[in-house]
């Protein structure tokens, strides 16, 4: 930085040097040591921009110094003038001259004037050689104007300025280089940094293929040495472990290892890593298969104890550990079918025992006594003998023939069956179709949750057909005992709309199970609307019976007195079989179909009706007001169904509404 500016300087005349100095040819004198100005001898190697600094500090000084001390009328410098003591220059001119033209012509020099030179007219501006060379340069005029010379005076007085700027020069000199030798050590250092980089990038490139290597050594002998070695805490888990998610991973891992050892093929074909690998792989899967045998025999002995849910017990402890029986099943099928029989047992007793007691409690329930005098063609009168000779004690007030809320007991969103404490603590009295509800309610879910309990478990060790053959094995007695009570429910009803509603209750359960896709029920929904149907055909047969025997009943003919006391209003077997008919088309709104035996007994059941009708109305007489009451009489009793049963819907609904409407207008066009 410094040299290039000092390089950059050129070697002019030092602007300080006295102005007032008269210009001379001769060479300068070399200022002392104790003057201002510093050679440079001093300070070797530096000299150009030492001597450049001060030059500029003693301009700076003294023209900073001017404006101090400067007189309004020029400058306060003491002007001094220096007498020239040396040779006439006139007479140095002569001699150059005169020597100058002998030697051009002896040895030329760079100093030689030729003759053309000397026929050169100068102009001296009117002065002779001796007064041009006594005057001034102009420059040095000009320079003189510009800047006043000084004193040997000044210059001591700035001497002590000078040195203070040399030794801050020289202080920052130091600096200078101890950061030159800073920057120095620091490049050296970054060099050696560099160096080392470079070391490290190479290291790491190699280290890269290695590890590129040894991951395509890995990926190609990983999977067989995984399949020849088994890890120390994989045999601690299966030897010691609790029996837990972790434990089920492990035997996982163990089964794994035991397929590939029997995939290897026989002893001849495998390596040795496999050779050795059998043995402490077969005690392993024994020792496996030994602690899954004493955890399952431990949970079906749970399933056992009394008061206990075993649908909790499923979930936590059975199919939270379904893997187990895979893996005893593929090991060991023999203990596998051993410890599945103990399950099978174990629950067919459970089931049987709970609806026991469930089924008990139901019993407990009172019941509307309907028998056979509840029929349509049993008149008051005669009910009240039979009841007042009938040995029985007679229930609470019910009608037989109103279906009234009965039928909220397939609409009701409540999903649960009543619990057994309730059911024997109830004291109100009950249609037949509530302990059938809850009891098959119950045993519908219970075997939704046995069966999916089933084939979760036991699937895909086991195949889907021997899964139901096991469920029907659980449940054989729990549906004889279903079906059992079925029986004693309704062997002895005469309660028509009780038993419709229980055929309807079947079917829904059977269009549930269907959703639930459980088809192991089916036998059971079957064999129940077996005993249904059957019964309630009898039923309905009974009251076409009752109609026909009402009918037989009636005189041929009536006295006039008789004829007399006869009303066109509506008989009470209409009123009954209107109601009848009413409860059993609200109940076949969805179903119903032609191919229902409900659609036949409905039909025999109107037949009979309709015959005890006509052969009533034949009881007010001949001729035409006879005829007119009998028409009447017809009219008010069609027109009466007719009303009962307006509001239903259904297929089987509208063919009984449409066929009482033809009766209706009928009778009212002759009325």
């Amino acid at each position: 930085m410094w040299p290039n500016r000092v390089a950059g300087q050129s070697p002019s005349p030092n602007p300080s040097q006295p102005g007032s100095r008269a210009y001379s040819p001769t060479p300068r004198r070399t200022p002392s040591g104790n003057g201002p100005y510093i050679t440079s001898q001093q300070r070797p190697g530096v000299a150009p921009r030492s001597a450049s600094l001060l030059s500029l500090a003693s301009n700076e000084s003294s023209s900073s110094s001017l404006p101090a001390t400067r007189r309004a009328n020029g400058s306060a410098l003491k002007q001094s003038t220096t007498v020239y003591s040396g040779p006439d220059p006139a007479t140095v001119l002569k001699t150059i001259l005169g020597d100058g033209v002998a030697a051009d012509n002896a040895n030329s020099t760079p100093h030689a004037i030729s003759a053309e030179d000397l026929e050169l007219a100068f102009d001296f501006g009117g002065l002779s050689l001796s007064e041009l060379a006594l005057s001034e340069a102009p420059e040095q005029t000009e320079h003189a104007k510009k800047y006043p010379r000084q004193t040997i005076e000044d210059y001591e007085q700035d001497k002590a300025k000078f040195d203070d700027l040399h030794r801050s020069i020289r202080a920052c000199d130091d600096v200078l280089g101890s950061v030159e030798a800073n920057l120095t050590s620091f490049r050296n250092d970054l060099a050696a940094v560099s160096a080392d980089i470079e070391t490290l990038q190479a290291r790491s490139a190699a280290l890269n293929v290695r590890l590129e290597n040894r991951r395509a050594v890995e990926k190609a002998l990983g999977p067989v040495v995984d399949e020849i070695s088994v890890s120390p805490v994989v045999v601690s888990k299966i030897v010691d472990g609790p029996i837990d998610d972790t434990w089920v991973k492990v035997l996982s891992e163990v089964d794994r290892r035991a397929a590939a050892y029997e995939k290897a093929g026989t002893a001849t074909e495998r390596s040795r890593g496999f050779q050795d690998l059998g043995p402490l792989l077969e005690k392993l899967v024994l020792k496996a298969i030994e602690r899954i045998r004493d955890y399952l025999v431990a949970q079906v002995k749970a399933l056992r104890s009394p008061n206990i849910n075993a649908q909790i017990l499923q979930q936590q402890n059975f199919l939270r550990f379904k893997d187990l029986f895979t893996f005893l099943h593929k090991h060991h099928a023999t203990l596998a079918e051993e410890v599945c029989q103990a399950y099978l047992n174990t629950m067919r007793w459970y089931y049987q025992n709970q609806f026991s007691r469930y089924e008990g409690a139901l019993k407990k329930i009172k019941l509307h006594v309907l028998d056979k005098t509840d029929v349509l063609g049993n008149e008051d009168t005669s009910r009240k003998g039979a009841i007042r000779a009938s040995s029985k004690a007679t229930g609470p007030p019910h009608d037989a023939f109103n279906l009234g809320r009965r039928i909220d007991v397939m609409r009701t969103k409540n999903q649960h069956a009543l619990s057994s404490h309730i059911a024997e603590e109830d004291q109100a009295t009950h249609y037949l179709e509530v302990p059938f509800r809850n009891f098959n309610l119950a045993l519908v879910d219970n075997a939704t949750a046995e069966y999916t309990f089933l084939a979760a478990f036991f699937s895909p060790a086991l195949s889907l057909s021997a899964i139901s053959r096991h469920f029907a094995y659980i449940f054989e007695p729990t549906f004889q005992l279903g079906l059992a009570m079925t029986r004693t429910l309704i062997s002895e009803t005469f309660d028509a709309l009780g038993l419709l509603l229980t055929v309807r209750l079947n079917q829904q359960f059977q269009f549930e199970l269907q959703r639930r896709k459980i088809p192991t029920v089916d036998g059971y929904i079957n064999g129940t609307a077996m005993l249904l149907w059957p019964r309630l055909q009898h039923v309905m047969g009974a009251h076409c019976d009752s109609l026909r025997q009402l009918t037989t009943a009636l005189p041929a003919s009536r006295s006039k007195a008789d004829q007399a006391k006869m009303s066109a209003a509506p008989h009470v077997a209409t009123q009954r079989f209107g109601q009848l008919v009413q409860g059993i088309l609200q109940l076949s709104t969805e179903a119903g179909g032609d191919d229902e035996p409900i659609v036949t007994s409905l039909r025999r059941l109107r037949s009979e009706m309709e015959a005890f009708l006509t052969k009533y109305s034949s009881g007010f007489g001949t001729g035409a007001d006879a005829k007119r009451k009998r028409e009447r009489f017809l009219y008010n009793n069609y027109s009466l169904i007719l009303t009962i049963i307006s509001d239903i819907g259904g297929k089987l609904a509208l063919e009984e509404q449409a066929h009482f409407e033809t009766l209706k207008t009928a009778f009212q066009e002759a009325a």
